[in-house]
């Protein structure tokens, strides 16, 4: 697996009322499992709240340059959700702080 990433990028999500919100970049990986890249974001607007929303997305790398733009496409399958569940825990230590 593809270890996590140390910069923080900033994404634009728009929702089904067409509502755009910032989110910040948690971790992204890739799963030797699936082949799949994943990605962990959260809102902008929590970034220095006690507890944050994480939204997790797969999504294609469009090649070798990391500032291409991605796809986020959902996850919808609850196997690749425990496998982006099992990553995520493993960074979170007992207080509940993401530890990268």
């Amino acid at each position: 697996m593809t270890e996590p990433r140390d910069e923080q990028e900033v994404f634009t999500l728009v929702d089904e009322n067409g509502n755009e919100e910032l989110y910040m970049e948690l971790m992204r990986f890739q799963s030797d499992e699936t082949g799949k890249w994943y990605i962990c974001l959260y809102p902008a607007e929590e970034e220095n709240a006690d507890e944050v929303s994480i939204q997790a997305f797969a999504f294609e790398q469009a090649g070798d340059d990391e500032d291409d733009e991605i796809e986020l496409q959902p996850i919808e399958n609850d196997v690749e959700w425990e496998m982006v569940q099992e990553v995520l825990n493993t960074f979170i230590d007992d207080e509940g702080n993401v530890n990268l």
